[in-house]
């Protein structure tokens, strides 16, 4: 026995070193930026149409709240079930079939001409970009070691912001130049392209034909790989399983509290710029890019400060924790812009790049879930964490514009993003506990 392991120790040592291959970058990574970028901007770009919109179809600061949260009405509620449907049929054909279907809902957003078919539409977009996020965590999971995964969340997720920051000042151009209408119908026929294109180069770790085993067997020795059990049927008893755990209620919760930030940027920043700061819709685009801008660069410095202390420090706890918290804090410095001056549009602009800079930083959340979720139920728990992120997405538009028609202010909704924020960092503080993958009994 003894000979035989020295033999098989100098064959290897004889062998010629394999060079690992890079895959899980270039091209999965990459299309998950892609991906995500498209996400955000189908999601964005009823924003940007928001105040011609609005007019056009002569609704109420009350009726575009309802329209800006029906994405989120579907978007959460389908959730869990997105999270379901994507353990049973895996992330390439959910991928493909959420991009194809909610870029054509993007597109007949073109269409409508009253409040109900607008707001079947962006419930048909919440619908089918509802697995999108637990198939990225997915992604993560099993195409990344631990210790690469927060540089690779930062990495696709800066995308949604990156993409939106540079893209603003072209889709207001392309607003002004085409209508609102023809906005709508750009961007969704882009995303049905990039469907295509996700469906020819994306593959699951053990179907992929260019990463070499050097690479798998890479991401296998730092916690990453696929399940390679018996496909698991969903049981009800597994989300009481997974509520019984700290962590994710915790997560749960304190994502709540950085993604109604993120909401409000999406949803009703733009008509902030036009009707409580007073600029000219042009220059509004203009301003628009530069808190998305920042939240970019937040999201990367979160992802690589956070792995950076996860090397140095073996501590996921800190790892972790550290970024998102101070994020959530930054975010919560919304609030100031309450008081500056009317004609002080740049010093506004400063404050809330600060706020979406922090932001970008708890985009964390998602290596978190990457980091807690069973294998088997990865796609249960992300959904069920993006279930209670998303929550968000329903009540702040809402709240913001029942506030705003009630006030004729901006005053009351940025204070409420500032205490959510600063929940969310307690959240993230007291009640998440411990981080480290959940061993949960399936049978």
């Amino acid at each position: 026995m003894y000979i035989e392991k020295a033999a098989s120790a100098v064959d290897r040592a004889d062998a010629p070193a394999v060079r690992r291959t890079n895959v899980r970058w270039v091209p999965i990574l990459a299309l998950v930026a892609v991906g995500t970028a498209i996400n955000y901007l189908d999601r964005t770009v009823l924003g940007i149409a928001a105040p011609y919109l609005s007019k056009d179809l002569a609704l109420t600061p009350v009726q575009m709240g309802l329209v800006f949260s029906a994405f989120s009405w579907s978007y959460a509620a389908l959730q869990i079930p997105g999270g379901i449907f994507l353990d049973r049929f895996g992330t390439r054909f959910t991928y493909f079939i959420s991009i194809a279907f909610w870029s054509f809902f993007t597109g007949v957003m073109g269409l409508v001409h009253s409040l109900s078919a607008l707001l079947a539409t962006r419930i048909g977009v919440g619908v089918f970009e509802a697995p999108c996020f637990p198939a990225n965590s997915r992604i993560l999971a099993t195409w990344f070691p631990q210790h690469e995964r927060a540089r690779a969340n930062s990495v696709y997720s800066v995308g949604m912001n990156f993409g939106l920051g540079f893209l603003s000042v072209p889709l207001f151009w392309i607003t002004q130049q085409f209508g609102w209408r023809g906005l709508f119908f750009i961007v969704g026929a882009l995303g049905i392209v990039f469907s295509l294109v996700w469906w020819v180069l994306y593959h699951n770790p053990a179907d992929s034909t260019t990463a070499n085993r050097a690479e798998l067997e890479y991401i296998e020795a730092g916690g990453g790989g696929e399940y390679k059990g018996q496909r698991l049927d969903f049981k009800w008893r597994h989300i009481g399983a997974l509520m019984k755990h700290r962590q994710v209620i915790g997560a749960s919760i304190g994502q709540f509290g950085g993604n109604s930030t993120l909401v409000f940027f999406l949803t009703w920043f733009p008509t902030y710029l036009v009707t409580a700061r007073g600029m000219t819709f042009i220059k509004a685009g203009m301003m628009v890019s530069l808190p998305y801008i920042a939240a970019a660069v937040g999201v990367v410095l979160g992802g690589f400060v956070s792995d950076n202390i996860l090397k140095k420090t073996r501590s996921a706890n800190l790892a972790r924790k550290l970024p998102i918290v101070s994020g959530m804090l930054l975010a919560s410095t919304i609030v100031l812009a309450n008081w500056v001056p009317a004609q002080n549009n740049m010093l506004v602009i400063a404050i809330m790049s600060l706020a979406f800079f922090g932001q970008g930083m708890t985009n964390l959340g998602w290596t978190v879930v990457s980091d807690i979720a069973p294998k088997k139920l990865i796609g249960l728990t992300g959904g069920l964490f993006n279930f209670t992120t998303n929550l968000a997405g329903i009540i702040t538009p809402i709240v913001v514009g029942a506030m705003y028609q009630r006030t004729g202010s901006f005053f009351v909704p940025l204070g409420y993003i500032a205490v959510v924020a600063i929940l969310g960092a307690l959240a993230y503080s007291v009640i998440i506990g411990d981080i480290h993958r959940l061993e949960i009994d399936t049978d």
